[in-house]
């Protein structure tokens, strides 16, 4: 089951935001975020705040989901005034967003759009599991508004698939992609899981060399994570299955890179290749830049003007919470300077764009110079007044970030 929601300040039942929050609203841009908390299994090494059927419990279904995240909807129109606020960004994760029909998806999207107003081209993104989409659904969410899909991919080999405990058969995905073509969908993306216990390099080749031939512009690779309290926790705890090896990983992101820079896509955030600027995910970029979102749906993590909430995590009670007229806002905590300043540069760093060297604090301006002498910053871009990391650099991403913000 999902872990329990972390520590805060009590949210206000109105879901009423701090002056802060609000000053400066409509000069930065604004995204919205859609959770859709249901899975039809859970996949082994999941954490995140999603429920089968038999985990739903009383209170909360598929049935009425939509309409519940409309009234969320609704009270942010309230909560947020009547600053002007064009949508520029929409993602449906999950879960898996597609189980829900595409009309409930698109309902949601229209109530975004009503309260809200979606900016011209506005990017309008789903996650979907490969099984969980066919042409015709493809078809309808494209004509709904849609007009970006991310597939989780995971791997072509079916027994890594198995280790991860996904349902979709080796080849789905690459069908999936055809068909999100020719359902009219411009920005495709698939996601890749490496570094999986069983998985060999020419296992991970083989679902780049797939991924990469589907026809995607988008790839997001991610190293396999153990979280605790996964099936996949237990059964490394239990000696059935190894634990992920870093030199592996290390390993399998400069195949990763070497591939997908060989076809064409080049990277702009660590974990995340795209084949043209069109084709970056700009609701993550919204994220990584210091934007402003809402995010709707049980667990879902919001941020407005360095204020920061989460919803109550289980459907059921935030069910409860919109029927009763109230914000489902479980806590939430206001960010001083210092933790602002900490995020942008643990986020800008990632980025391809790189990171201001002005603003680096001076305490930790022997770490930069360490870390150039290393080759872990490209000498060009420092030049001229940024941090960018090498590819060396971006294997060592985390551990820099954490010597820079001691």
């Amino acid at each position: 089951m999902p872990s329990t929601p972390p520590d805060g300040d009590p949210a206000p039942a109105t879901g009423e935001l701090p002056a802060s929050a609000l000053s400066g609203l409509g000069e930065r841009p604004f995204g919205f975020y859609v959770h859709v908390p249901f899975c039809v299994t859970r996949c082994g090494y999941c954490d995140f705040n999603t429920y089968t059927a038999a985990e739903l419990g009383p209170g909360a279904s598929h049935r009425d989901y939509a309409d519940t995240v409309v009234e969320e909807i609704r009270l942010a129109r309230r909560v947020l005034g009547t600053a002007e606020l064009p949508v520029e960004t929409v993602f449906f994760g999950g879960g898996t967003p597609t189980l829900l029909p595409p009309e409930d998806l698109a309902r949601i999207l229209g109530a975004i759009g009503s309260e809200f107003g979606l900016r011209p081209g506005a990017e309008v993104t789903t996650e979907a599991n490969p099984e969980s989409v066919d042409p015709s659904s493809l078809d309808k969410l494209r004509q709904g508004g849609f007009n970006r899909v991310s597939f989780g991919m995971q791997s072509v080999r079916k027994h890594v698939l198995q280790v991860l405990d996904r349902g979709h058969t080796p080849g789905r995905a690459a069908a999936a992609v055809r068909e999100a073509r020719a359902a009219g969908f411009e920005h495709v993306n698939l996601d890749l899981i490496y570094s999986t216990p069983g998985e060999s390099d020419d296992d991970w080749r083989a679902s780049l060399d797939a991924a990469i031939e589907a026809g995607p512009d988008h790839v997001s690779a991610y190293s396999l994570i153990v979280e605790d309290g996964t099936r996949l926790a237990a059964r490394i705890r239990r000696g059935e299955l190894p634990m992920p090896d870093d030199d592996v990983a290390a390993d399998r992101y400069l195949i990763a890179d070497e591939l997908l820079s060989q076809a064409g896509f080049r990277w702009y955030e660590v974990s995340n290749w795209a084949t043209s600027d069109a084709a970056r995910c700009r609701h993550n970029l919204l994220y990584w830049t210091g934007g402003d979102w809402w995010a709707a749906g049980p667990g879902a993590h919001s941020h407005v003007g360095g204020t920061r909430w989460w919803n109550v995590k289980h459907p059921a009670a935030y069910a409860r919470r919109l029927a009763g007229g109230a914000s489902p806002a479980h806590a939430r905590e206001v960010l001083d300077t210092g933790d602002r300043d900490a995020e942008r540069l643990m986020l800008e760093l990632r980025l391809a764009s790189g990171y201001p060297l002005a603003e680096v604090a001076p305490a930790a301006r022997p770490v930069v110079a360490s870390a150039l002498a290393r080759g872990l910053l490209e000498p060009g871009p420092f030049r001229s007044g940024l941090m960018v990391l090498t590819l060396q650099g971006r294997l060592l991403a985390d551990a820099l970030i954490r010597d820079l913000l001691v």
